[in-house]
């Protein structure tokens, strides 16, 4: 099956109103070719998303749609600021808030409810990694926050080894194949041959314009999620470009 790329930026706790004019340059790089995505701040969303040639997204939403969540935006809110979809379950909301597999999955269906896009994010530490039991750690991860109607036309998931994240660290491509080669699999199990060989699947951990060609046509590749390299479209517009 084919699938298209999807080379999708994080831009985590960083960028400013005066930061967006990046997002011309990132423009100018867009290939017909790949699909490109941007996840900012909440409060860089409906500037960003007013904007940008391609799809802005938030960096997180709550699984409730209203509610004494103190500091948390819904996936309605979300979208009435502009996003067109959101990560969850990224290895610093799982680790730094203690989200559970179980949030994730909320998370997720959350923003179904709503008509907008997920990339759920799944990987493992470098302890687990080191003990042999990563593909059962992600694996593990991708069962239990699959969401229900789990499809790819709205759904990807990233592998973002946690130890390979802002360390400048990168798994290698045989590993990356390896453990993208396992989720697949855990797909197509679990949703079906056809609906598991449509989702797409993203690599992300420190995926700079001098690894972005050997990753994003590695086996059972099908994007990146980009973490500091998006913020700037002369690191941005590389990758963008190497997965052509």
């Amino acid at each position: 099956m084919m699938r298209r790329k999807l080379v999708a930026g994080n831009w985590k706790m960083n960028g400013s109103l005066a930061g967006l004019a990046e997002l011309d340059g990132i423009g100018a790089a867009l290939d017909p070719r790949i699909d490109v995505a941007i996840a900012v701040p909440a409060t860089l969303i409906a500037p960003a998303a007013a904007r940008a040639a391609f799809p802005i997204g938030a960096e997180d939403v709550h699984s409730a749609d209203s509610g004494a969540h103190t500091g948390c935006i819904s996936a309605a809110m979300a979208k009435e600021a502009g996003a067109a979809f959101s990560i969850v379950g990224h290895s610093e909301r799982r680790q730094g808030q203690c989200e559970s597999d179980a949030d994730v999955k909320a998370k997720a269906e959350a923003l179904r409810r709503h008509g907008m896009n997920a990339i759920l994010c799944v990987g493992e530490t470098l302890d687990e990694r080191e003990a042999g039991r990563a593909v059962a750690v992600v694996t593990a991860q991708v069962r239990a926050s699959l969401p229900e109607g789990a499809a790819g036309d709205w759904l990807a998931i990233a592998y973002e080894p946690i130890w390979a994240i802002g360390t400048g660290r990168s798994a290698t491509v045989e590993d990356v194949e390896a453990m993208h080669g396992a989720i697949r699999a855990t797909l197509v199990e679990l949703l079906g041959a056809e609906p598991g060989a449509a989702v797409r699947l993203l690599y992300g951990g420190s995926v700079t314009a001098d690894n972005a060609a050997a990753l994003l046509h590695a086996r059972d590749v099908d994007g990146a999620l980009v973490g500091g390299a998006s913020l700037t479209a002369a690191k941005f517009a590389p990758i963008i470009a190497a997965g052509a």
